[in-house]
């Protein structure tokens, strides 16, 4: 990312302040209810241009939108300083807007990291501004919005995000092998928002090819995840489906929905989502660190060359394929089981696991929606598809999720804690 001065950032809100809006902001399909804010509205703007870009990777989404959310509630809590701040010092009266302050961080955070849609953001912020009453505290708001973002990208700058991708292959001189380089590979050398490093949390390698929880979880997915299976249900090929789908978008319609269902306030609101996405980006840094430690191989590759473990309980299969297309990179451990449970640790830490009731619908799964009303139920149906998808063993399932679970849980105990010491309240 490239560096962006508070001058430059400032001087970009200032105009996009003074562009008129004539339509309403936009709100994504999956709807998060009638109490939308703020942070909600902003939460799913950035979500369609994430969509939108579909070669941004979901450790690339999720390190925007904690940029994203960590600036508003930078914004935000400065007004009330109810919490601590994540790393900035900012202060400021109570006659100062929180929701200027929190759209136009948003807004300058997103023109950083899109400036290609600035016509559309700006509108988006004039829209945003519209319903707060001119006056020294929306001018305020405004002022605060700018510096709250201009220190965390500050902050981020640096990252290593933008590390040149190396990857060598694996072949001899002359010999062809497939062309498409493996995805997210400096991922886990990005500096954490919450781990000390990223191999933190790394965990012990994968079974050995002769072990009992090898051999049953390889027949396990060779039986359920193949493309033409007999034994996996149809309910299960339509969960499977379903989360081919992954990165911020397949969470943040359950968090904008929880904070309504909720009625949290607004800045519990806006620490909500930066605990979720801090967490998130945490959780891609921690299993891209160790997936490429491991190497380790994915169903199809392990299946189709299943004579090379000389295990004579796991049979090769030369046709064999997943219900869905691998993703590009190692398999163990796996990433969206990591992501879900970290940020449904953050959830249930907040609010508690039992929830009114989530609605969800996925792009890769038309006609299908799927529901829940417990948090846990959510992040276990991640797990299950990844296994009927065919891209994970369920080793690799129940490794990250214990990962996200220990990322979630360092990140409540450490972060953007009540200022007074006290529970955080959920309403």
């Amino acid at each position: 990312m490239q560096q962006i001065t508070q001058e430059k950032i400032m001087i970009a809100s200032r105009k996009s302040a003074q562009a008129l809006c004539l339509g309403a902001s936009m709100i994504l399909a999956t709807a998060f209810g009638a109490r939308a804010d703020v942070v909600t509205d902003w939460n799913a703007r950035a979500e369609v241009i994430h969509i939108a870009k579909q070669r941004l990777s979901p450790a690339a989404a999720a390190r925007e939108m904690a940029i994203l959310h960590v600036s508003m509630f930078e914004a935000i809590n400065a007004i009330e300083r109810r919490y601590a701040p994540y790393k900035l010092d900012l202060t400021a009266g109570n006659d100062v807007s929180k929701e200027a302050a929190a759209a136009t961080a948003a807004h300058a955070v997103l023109i950083v990291l899109h400036p290609d849609q600035q016509a559309k953001l700006d509108a988006d912020l004039a829209a945003s501004l519209a319903s707060v009453a001119e006056g020294e505290s929306k001018a305020k708001g405004i002022d605060l919005g700018r510096k709250a973002a201009a220190g965390i990208i500050a902050l981020r700058a640096n990252d290593g995000s933008n590390a040149p991708e190396s990857y060598r292959p694996y072949t001899t001189a002359g010999v062809y092998v497939p062309t498409t380089m493996p995805a997210s590979l400096t991922v886990g050398g990005v500096t954490p928002w919450v781990m000390k490093t990223g191999s933190q949390f790394r965990p012990a390698p994968p079974p050995a090819l002769n072990s009992p929880t090898w051999t049953k979880d390889l027949n396990e997915i060779q039986e359920i995840g193949g493309r033409t299976s007999t034994k996996r249900t149809a309910a299960q090929t339509d969960i499977g489906r379903f989360w081919f789908t992954n990165g911020p978008q397949t969470w943040n319609p359950i968090l904008r929905q929880v904070a309504a269902s909720k009625e949290l306030n607004l800045v519990d609101c806006a620490r909500l989502f930066a605990l979720a996405a801090i967490a998130s980006n945490d959780a891609f840094i921690a299993v891209f660190d160790a997936k490429y430690a491991f190497n380790f191989w994915r169903p199809v590759t392990a299946i189709r060359d299943a004579d090379l473990s000389e295990n004579k309980a796991t049979l090769r299969d030369p046709s064999w394929l997943p219900l869905g297309d691998t993703p590009m990179h190692p398999e163990y451990p796996c990433a969206h089981c990591i992501s879900s449970s970290a940020v449904a640790t953050v959830i249930q830490k907040v609010v508690g696991n039992d929830v009114a009731e989530i609605t969800m619908t996925s792009p890769s799964a038309p006609g299908v929606t799927r529901k829940w009303t417990h948090i846990q139920d959510y992040s276990d149906e991640v797990s299950n598809a990844r296994i009927y998808s065919g891209f994970h063993y369920r080793f690799s399932t129940e490794v990250a999720n214990a990962m996200g679970k220990k990322i979630g849980e360092l990140t409540m105990a450490t972060q953007l804690a009540r200022a007074d010491g006290a529970a955080a309240p959920t309403r």
